[in-house]
């Protein structure tokens, strides 16, 4: 968008915000009644003024917050948190997330004063955006001039201090193109980033949240990195940078994993030239996972995660450098990273059976053939996060060697990822086709009671269904008949050939 002066941002308009936004404003206002007073503060007014999408909404009140709080959630239907009963902070969650506190000092002022950057110390009055469709904006940190500048700086030389999850903060607003930092704002960073320690594991994990779901998750790392906070968020990335890691690979562990995550910004960002898949994916990459995080969210940090256990699994002998296990330890690790930073069990799961599964794409490539049999079981196993990891493997690719993603995707290194891609509606018929038999049928059949082996032969039967060996109730009960025949120990690999 083309930047306006500053004195043309002085009002902003109601339209300013979505249909939704506005629809909240007017509860808002009836609520609050003559004489009480309540204001749109932060993020809101920052990105109304820049003409992008206002998400959550942040209201504040002299007084009265979880009261409104309350009275704001009945009225819509929606949920509603206490954050901070001693400051009067409450959240209002439905179609939007909406956060309502109490001036943090006696005045509007002094509440903006006290904020973390100057762009986001801005407000508009609710009442005059929903009776004269029109506010002023309030400014009293000079936060309209660093907007026009897309310039983070802080409100007060103690604002990270205060509250250093703010340091988190700095890089979510910077990766934003053309917006700079401060240099005030890094060295108080760089002092501030040890007491995250101390901080809510839930607010640290939100501003996680926003760095990856937004588009420059990479370089918000590379920035995090720079000022401290990664040392205290994520600790095992020391052992990531000390470890070398042999070619093809040209860069050391904590590299190639920076490198991965900024390939996979470009992924999200450039789907359509994922075709004809690109529409698919975006849908696919948009649901939630909990906590806000998106599966283009998860997939960033599955990233930065995926060869977290290198460090501790690097082996040398006969001159070959080799990292067994490093799947298989590393989700551990993520899982145990994940909990540490309060995020959804969905999420986590999800993280998980990502980071154990990288290196799958790459077996399947090294065989050189993808069977009928193999692409199944590649589908059976990783379900919906099948196309999570097919891209996942595509940004470690990249980040092997510093190619450009898509590049890759297009090259010999991306044709298994491509094939599988192409099985992506067949596995799905398949997974939605009715088994053949249940375990009642299987049971009967060979007179066996419930147990491990009736899942075994029922797995075994979707299998032989899938691959079209077997296609009637008649074919299945004599298969699993002739499995058990020998005897009633496990069945052998596959019920039909």
């Amino acid at each position: 968008m083309t930047e306006r002066p500053p004195e043309f941002r002085r009002r902003i308009a109601v339209e300013a915000f979505s249909r939704d936004v506005r629809g909240v404003l007017r509860a808002v206002h009836a609520l609050l009644g003559p004489g009480r007073e309540g204001w749109v503060v932060g993020g809101a007014v920052r990105d109304a003024l820049l003409g992008r999408a206002v998400g959550d909404l942040d209201l504040a009140v002299p007084t009265g917050a979880l009261g409104l709080g309350r009275a704001l959630a009945d009225g819509l239907g929606w949920s509603f948190v206490t954050l901070d009963a001693e400051r009067g902070v409450c959240r209002i969650a439905g179609d939007l997330q909406i956060d309502i506190a109490d001036f943090r000092g006696p005045d509007l002022g002094a509440d903006l004063a006290g904020r973390d950057f100057t762009v986001n110390a801005l407000a508009a009055s609710v009442a005059a955006l929903v009776d004269e469709g029109m506010a002023d904006v309030e400014d009293v940190t000079g936060g309209l001039s660093d907007l026009l500048a897309r310039r983070v700086r802080v409100c007060g030389p103690r604002s990270l201090a205060e509250d250093p999850v703010r340091t988190l903060r700095v890089a979510v607003l910077a990766v934003q193109p053309g917006w700079s930092v401060d240099p005030d704002v890094e060295s108080a960073a760089r002092a501030a980033a040890p007491s995250l320690r101390e901080s809510s594991a839930e607010r640290v994990r939100d501003e996680l949240v926003a760095l990856v779901n937004g588009p420059g998750a990479g370089q918000g790392f590379r920035l995090l990195d720079r000022l401290g906070v990664v040392d205290v968020v994520l600790p095992e990335s020391a052992a990531m940078r000390s470890t070398p890691q042999p070619a093809p690979h040209r860069f050391d562990v904590w590299e190639h994993s920076l490198r991965a995550v900024e390939a996979m910004d470009e992924i999200a960002a450039r789907l359509d030239r994922l075709a004809p898949w690109g529409d698919e994916l975006a849908g696919h990459l948009a649901e939630g996972l909990g906590d806000g995080l998106g599966r283009a969210g998860a997939l960033k940090l599955a990233a930065l995660l995926h060869d977290v256990a290198k460090p501790e699994t690097r082996s040398e002998a006969d001159g070959r450098v080799r990292f067994i296990g490093h799947d298989v330890i590393g989700a551990e690790r993520a899982r145990g990273i994940a909990g540490r930073l309060r995020l959804s069990g969905r999420a986590t799961g999800v993280l998980g059976r990502l980071v154990a599964q990288h290196l799958r794409p790459m077996h399947l490539t090294q065989a050189g053939r993808i069977t009928r049999r193999a692409r199944y079981r590649f589908f059976r196993d990783l379900g919906e996060d099948a196309r999570d990891l097919l891209l996942l493997a595509l940004a470690d690719a990249a980040g092997m060697d510093g190619r450009p993603p898509l590049e890759v995707w297009a090259g010999a290194g991306g044709a298994v990822l491509r094939s599988l891609m192409e099985g992506v509606a067949e596995a799905s018929a398949e997974a939605s086709a009715p088994p053949l038999l249940d375990g009642d049928d299987v049971m009967a059949a060979v007179g066996i009671g419930p147990g491990p082996m009736v899942g075994r032969l029922l797995a075994d039967l979707r299998e032989a269904q899938a691959l079209g060996h077997i296609q009637t109730r008649e074919e299945a009960l004599a298969s699993v008949r002739r499995a058990t025949r020998p005897s009633l120990g496990a069945p052998r690999d596959g019920l039909a050939e």
